[in-house]
């Protein structure tokens, strides 16, 4: 049996064993919903750490009952560049103007993609060696489509805005890399 009111439901759950066991009723099971709960709230999640940063922590951040899709970027260093070994990079950031740009490229997003759910960017500071993630972009959305645009979109835009600077360490030298994206180091040319 079941009823439903306008805020609540609830059912009495019949559970049927083969013919040689008899029929066993289960407890009444009652499910409340709120209205406040029928559309998640978006939310990004911005991080600039030194730890070494988690796929799946960036990735669990963004996960929406609401979307069928979760876009990955994920950045990590190589161990070369131009012929030369790099042994790992350096990352430095003016955190707070860095943290501010990011809000932007959020906004964004949003204004872009509207159906997009959470976002998540995870930048890593301080020494990367080969292989680990320097950053980590993550992007929800109803369907892939609107996840992998928001996703490259932002990838893109942080590299040409957000302050914040690489140092390639090689096995005999080192150099502080501009991406070429950037908007101050194109405006000086």
């Amino acid at each position: 049996t079941c009823c439903l009111e306008t805020s609540c439901w609830s059912c009495t759950l019949e559970t049927r064993l083969p013919s040689s066991h008899q029929s066993v009723e289960a407890e009444s099971v009652q499910i409340i919903f709120s209205m406040d709960e029928s559309k998640e709230v978006p939310k990004d999640f911005i991080k600039l750490k030194s730890e070494k940063l988690s796929v799946d922590e960036v990735s669990e951040l963004v996960v929406s009952p609401y979307c069928g899709a979760v876009s990955l970027f994920i950045g990590t260093t190589r161990n070369n560049f131009e012929g030369k070994k790099v042994i790992r990079l350096e990352y430095e950031a003016y955190t707070s103007m860095a943290e501010t740009e990011i809000k932007k490229i959020c906004r964004d997003v949003r204004q872009k993609w509207p159906s997009v759910q959470h976002i998540a960017v995870h930048h890593r500071l301080g020494l990367v060696p080969v292989t680990e993630a320097s950053v980590i972009i993550a992007v929800s959305s109803p369907h892939r489509a609107e996840s992998l645009e928001a996703v490259r979109y932002c990838i893109n835009t942080l590299k040409a805005s957000v302050p914040i600077w690489k140092k390639e360490i090689y096995e005999d030298e080192y150099s502080w890399k501009e991406n070429k994206e950037c908007f101050w180091a194109n405006s000086e040319k």
